[in-house]
């Protein structure tokens, strides 16, 4: 395996991540990886291409990622080719010849090819080693970027006589690695999680009291930036009125959406990769298969959906290891509006709400969220570096503002550091509650906790109060009959 590395890519070694997911791989295992963008994943199903029997077929969702991808093999892999829409007829015959006569060492198909019976018959002809799914957030209805024809791969592995499976993607949460696994029939999968944490990038929201004011200061805050960046919208119309707004002679800012022509679109993709300073304004349409290291910031004038998406787009930003930032721009009055117009529902929108009010450290709260745990406050995000007072508490159970005092906040960070977490149950451990049933720990927040229930959804509880009353048991444990009144453990 290394030595395919070295010989291959010039490979001294192998980043986290990637040689536990190869491991596996070669030990006959089905395999989830979770790595961040630019950890290199795509070199995984690369060199497992070269180091396993059968073509490698490889389900990933943009034509514009599948170009990249191909770009990556070059010729000195073997033949890789994709099969989409865009391809004319003649290339396409040809592509899909190729590969019944088992000639393509990699085969890039978008989800929706594979309900063509013409390409489905042509991938079941070829001795296909290894299926992997790129982007494989997209099965999970927990996740963003939802795709219902990603549904359909799990029936296509079963059809495939059960290939080798790698399931490939930069943001999971504990439930949407659970619904990846079930999904796509993975049969006892390693699930290989690298780091979350991006030690080069800022975070920091900025909360104005409207919807106006957040794009002022938007603009005022894109100023004083340098370098390329992107600015996350809700719609289209945003995108073409800030793009304006933002445009400059010596620093373009170019709008970005599904409603401009192919063309336009392509333009723009490529000047954004040109190393001159640009900004591309746009909505989640210009999203995967960005791979430019030289985004220095990531702006956001609407709150994402969910935190995983959050992730995924303020990963963008500093690839190359230099400093970044990712700012989000909030107005209270106005709510959250890209996530009710993305139609998720009050859970979903929870921990976003979460991470938009806390008064912790963010870092923290990310990798949490993610089932890592930190090694205290990360000293870059805003709450860290200007620590603010902290609100009372709201009562409501799903959200609302922090209580207590910040644990590793003020006093960790000012001193340098942090204390030690009072964590009643493991994060990503599974817990049961008395009115809400089971669920999982997420994420510890100061004096909170976040608990994803099956069936009741998201809950923010009080570390205090779950602690002091046994609100919570590890599932399997019969418990003492502790108080499960459901008011009583809101924070």
């Amino acid at each position: 395996m290394r030595r395919a590395a070295l010989e291959a890519f010039d490979f001294s070694r192998l980043r986290p991540g990637q040689e536990e997911a190869l491991l596996a791989l070669l030990q006959g295992r089905d395999t989830l990886a979770v790595m961040p963008t630019g950890s290199g994943k795509s070199a995984i199903y690369q060199l497992a291409g070269q180091l396993l029997d059968g073509c490698t077929v490889v389900v990933s969702p943009l034509i514009a990622l599948q170009k990249d991808q191909v770009d990556g093999i070059g010729s000195h892999l073997g033949q890789a080719r994709p099969i989409n829409s865009s391809m004319g007829a003649a290339a396409r015959r040809r592509a899909l010849a190729e590969l019944r006569a088992g000639e393509l060492e990699y085969a890039f198909v978008a989800p929706e090819q594979l309900v063509n019976p013409e390409t489905f018959d042509a991938v079941r002809a070829a001795d296909v080693g290894l299926f992997v799914v790129d982007e494989a957030h997209c099965i999970s209805q927990w996740g963003h970027d939802f795709r219902p024809d990603y549904l359909k791969l799990g029936p296509v592995v079963d059809a495939l006589d059960q290939p080798l499976v790698l399931a490939l993607t930069a943001t999971a949460s504990p439930p949407v690695r659970d619904e990846i696994v079930e999904l796509l029939h993975m049969d006892d999968p390693a699930v290989v999680v690298a780091g979350f944490a991006r030690p080069n990038i800022r975070l920091e929201v900025c909360t104005v009291p409207d919807h106006d004011a957040a794009v002022a200061a938007l603009v005022e805050r894109s100023r004083s930036l340098r370098g390329t960046g992107i600015v996350y919208v809700a719609t289209r119309r945003r995108a073409d009125a800030l793009a304006e707004v933002l445009d400059t002679t010596r620093r373009p800012a170019l709008a970005y959406h599904a409603g401009l022509a192919t063309g336009r679109r392509d333009a723009v993709h490529e000047r954004f990769l040109d190393r001159a300073p640009a900004i591309v304004v746009a909505t989640t349409a210009f999203g995967m298969g960005i791979d430019a290291p030289h985004v220095r910031f990531v702006l956001h004038a609407d709150a994402p959906d969910s935190l995983d998406s959050y992730y995924q787009e303020l990963g963008r930003a500093g690839r190359d290891g230099e400093p970044a930032d990712a700012v989000l721009f909030h107005g209270f009055r106005d709510g959250g509006a890209r996530r009710f117009q993305a139609g998720a529902d009050a859970t979903r929108a929870a921990m976003m709400t979460r991470y938009v009010e806390t008064r912790s450290c963010r870092w923290q709260l990310l990798l949490s969220y993610f089932g890592q745990v930190g090694d205290g406050p990360c000293g870059r995000c805003d709450n860290c570096v200007a620590p603010r007072p902290r609100a009372k508490a709201n009562g409501n159970g799903n959200g609302g503002t922090d209580t207590g005092t910040d644990t590793g906040t003020e006093s960790g960070t000012r001193r340098g550091r942090s204390r030690a977490p009072r964590h009643p149950h493991p994060v990503d451990s599974r817990v049961t509650h008395g009115a809400w049933g089971d669920g999982r720990v997420l994420a510890y927040d100061g004096d909170t906790m976040t608990v994803l229930f099956d069936e009741a959804g998201y809950r923010t509880l009080s570390v205090d109060l779950v602690k002091a009353n046994g609100l919570l048991r590890p599932v399997g444990d019969p418990g003492t009959g502790a108080d499960t009144d459901p008011e009583a453990a809101p924070a």
